[in-house]
């Protein structure tokens, strides 16, 4: 059973202190994405996991075992790196063989036969006897992955392995990584500062900044009910609307006040302790509507258009309303242009409130109060 367990863990380099207190647990056979901006502290992480650098105060354990102070080739791990790390004078197959030759259990027949597997499953069967010279971004990257496949480790642990890929290759390499991860049912920790790779590949996503985690939990959850300010505008693209408001009462309900809108909050007994404080409004930018496609008798307002930016499947609209700026997602061949007046409203079901310390203290949508809910999960 290979669970991967994290308590307390930290990591100082002289005064910096780079990871803080990480409390997390990866279950057997997950596929874990660690994510964050850079220098947030995920790599350093992941590579204490793989013992390739020291902890300064916490706990590893790995399948039960405290692997803590363990050197990596005694952690039953495999790390794929970022840069590839292959050996430019030996060929593809020689680099995947590394590393096995001085484990005397296996023979040179295992080895080779190990080889020839992992490359009929990456299929790179055909590419074996080339140097990394001789290979593209993405053949390196599989030589890489065989490299650790052949090791048949309890967990894999995979460093930005997909960073300097371009994005077309790197849509398809996604793909083949799930395909990979499905097949071996492995342990899998991947540390990306892409959050539409984290999205699209995790089981769950754990979002690090500045050396903390600031939530663990399934990419969609993540996108639905963030914790706090930073998970909400890390995650997404583009990134949740936030704006300051007044939180007020009118007529007996609840609501959010920009000078611009006034937005009823429903379920307001949950945002009813704001009253009278200002806070942040958040709302996604797919979730902010022109008032034609709102329900009869939503709550709807006026805002102009600054920019509109045709991405082909939408077009995003970049809005001014009292002094703050929405950006709106609308249907691509919708006939609004820069200065345009249009009027706009919410989707009630799909807004946040967040606190002066970036805490979220409301969503609309129905789920446990978030000041009760265990962050990280």
């Amino acid at each position: 059973m290979s669970t991967i367990t994290l308590q307390d863990l930290e990591k100082q380099y002289d005064d910096v202190s780079a990871v803080e207190g990480i409390d997390l647990e990866v279950e057997d056979g997950e596929f874990l994405v660690v994510v964050g901006p850079s220098g947030c502290g995920k790599s350093t992480t992941l590579r204490m996991i793989a013992g390739l650098e020291d902890v300064t105060a916490g706990t590893i354990t790995i399948s039960g075992e405290d692997v803590t102070a363990r050197p990596p080739k005694d952690r039953d791990i495999a790390m794929v790196f970022q840069n590839y790390a292959l050996y430019p004078h030996m060929t593809a197959a020689e680099n995947m063989k590394f590393g096995m030759r001085s484990v005397s259990e296996y023979s040179d027949a295992e080895i080779d036969e190990r080889v020839a597997d992992a490359a009929d499953t990456l299929d790179i069967a055909d590419l074996l006897d080339r140097r990394p010279e001789a290979l593209s971004g993405g053949e390196r990257q599989r030589v890489a992955i065989g490299r650790a496949l052949v090791r048949e480790p309890s967990v894999f642990l995979l460093d930005e392995p997909l960073s300097n890929l371009d994005a077309k290759l790197r849509v398809q390499m996604r793909a083949e990584l799930l395909k990979l991860h499905r097949e071996l049912d492995a342990t899998t920790v991947y540390v990306t500062h892409d959050q539409t790779e984290a999205m699209t590949l995790g089981d769950r996503v754990a979002v690090l900044n500045d050396g903390r985690l600031q939530q663990v939990a399934s990419p969609q959850r993540l996108y639905d009910f963030p914790e706090n300010r930073f998970v909400a505008g890390f995650i997404g693209e583009p990134a949740m609307n936030v704006v300051p408001v007044e939180v007020r009462e009118r007529g007996g309900d609840v609501v959010a006040d920009q000078g611009g809108f006034v937005q009823p909050l429903p379920n307001g007994n949950a945002a009813a302790e704001l009253v009278g404080q200002q806070a942040a409004f958040g709302v996604r930018p797919e979730d902010v509507s022109l008032a034609t496609n709102l329900p009869a008798g939503a709550a709807t307002f006026r805002a102009t258009v600054t920019v509109r930016e045709p991405l082909g499947e939408l077009l995003l609209l970049h809005c001014e309303v009292g002094g703050a700026e929405l950006q709106v997602k609308v249907e691509p061949r919708s006939d609004i242009y820069s200065g345009d007046t249009v009027e706009l409203g919410f989707d009630d079901q799909r807004l946040h409130l967040f606190d002066d310390t970036g805490d979220a203290v409301y969503h609309s949508a129905t789920q446990p109060d978030p000041r009760q809910t265990v962050s990280p999960e």
